[in-house]
């Protein structure tokens, strides 16, 4: 991402737009900094495409401003932006050879066509295509056709590229592979890149921000860690990998940012940088892999929450677990998986106790446990 001097290059206020008096976007704002990786990141219908669509300026919005290098930009044509977008289904021209497919936007300019030649060769070559100019779109591997899509968007040279789940065609390896390529793209040419998906894996694995969004209004931005390890709300939470949600009530304080708490019949310290009132009900967030199972003796009595392992699936690197608490609910637990540490060798209708890694754990009050 742009480092600490970085400059706002995109800024979306107030932008508000409705379909048959459906809202999809509702007053949301966004500033966008030169240089960085973006992802909107959210469930299907949440408005991630129509935002992408506005700022492409395919779509226009209802009210609010967009303004790019502070110029505002929310009523000039799409081709005037500097905003150049590749969409999921690539849009090659099939009768055109590769090296055609990325002049065609130069041509369309009226660059020289030997100038045009080479800037477009030069583009092939910073995604590893060199070696493909005369070959048509139908002799190519998709992650191929995606390249020459991103070269076809970025020999404009546009101070935007916007990426509409261009991964979503692509098999899981190829997929994994081109993300990796995506990122090392972006680095190298220092375009301010906007990407739309689904997919929490991609989005935390490419992203210097994410903005997740929800029914057209923005949850949280941050880094991916911020995200994922300190998620504002039970939505994000739910929405950026597993989670597993304890419901606790406040019995007094202990530090500036200690308390305890109980939970079903329990008593536990909980860590909270926001102030939490005594008898108040908060929600008690753990990742799997935060929390640490134990094999108990069935005529032990313990101090902590206790269940029955009743799924076990080996992932190579990890265990998971689900365990059945006694009280009711079921719970996901992920363990790196050592063949010489008995505590992580645990089998199916097995008694354990469960317990965290103090302080990893995420408070909610409910005025955030949405």
């Amino acid at each position: 991402m742009a480092n600490s001097q970085s400059t706002e290059l995109l800024r979306l206020e107030q932008v508000t737009k409705q379909f048959h008096q459906r809202t999809i976007l509702n007053q949301l704002s966004l500033s966008i900094e030169d240089g960085e990786f973006l992802t909107l990141l959210g469930p299907s219908g949440c408005g991630k495409t129509t935002l992408l669509r506005i700022i492409a300026g395919l779509d226009h919005a209802d009210q609010g401003t967009i303004k790019l290098d502070g110029m505002c930009i929310s009523q000039t044509p799409a081709e005037q932006r500097q905003i150049n977008t590749v969409f999921q289904s690539y849009a090659l021209f099939p009768h055109m050879s590769v090296l055609d497919n990325v002049m065609f936007g130069l041509k369309v300019r009226q660059v020289p066509h030997v100038q045009a030649k080479e800037e477009a060769i030069a583009t092939l070559t910073k995604v590893k295509l060199e070696n493909y100019l005369n070959h048509k779109p139908s002799e190519l591997s998709g992650g191929q056709q995606q390249r020459v899509a991103i070269a076809r968007a970025i020999v404009n040279r546009p101070k935007i590229l916007l990426l509409d789940e261009p991964l979503s065609a692509l098999d899981y390896k190829l997929r994994q592979a081109m993300q990796l390529e995506l990122k090392r793209l972006q680095r190298q040419l220092g375009i301010t890149f906007i990407f739309v998906t689904h997919d929490q894996e991609e989005a935390l694995s490419m992203s210097d921000r994410i903005v997740v969004m929800k029914e057209g209004r923005i949850e949280q931005i941050g880094t991916p860690k911020e995200i994922y390890e300190t998620p504002d709300n039970l939505f994000v939470a739910k929405f950026i990998g597993e989670t597993n949600l304890f419901k606790a009530r406040v019995l007094k304080k202990l530090t500036d940012d200690t308390y305890q708490a109980q939970i079903e019949d329990k008593t536990f310290t909980i860590h909270s940088e926001t102030s939490l009132k005594n008898q108040s009900l908060v929600s008690v967030l753990l990742r799997p892999e935060d929390i640490r199972i134990k094999e108990i003796n069935m005529n032990t009595t313990s101090n902590l929450l206790t269940g029955h392992v009743i799924e076990r699936t080996y992932k190579g690197m990890t265990l998971d677990s689900v365990i059945h608490m006694d009280y009711g609910d079921k719970i996901l637990v992920s363990e790196f998986f050592d063949e010489d540490d008995p505590d992580t060798d645990h089998s199916i209708g097995q008694r354990v106790e469960v317990s965290w890694v103090p302080s990893w754990e995420v408070v909610l009050t409910h005025e955030n446990d949405s």
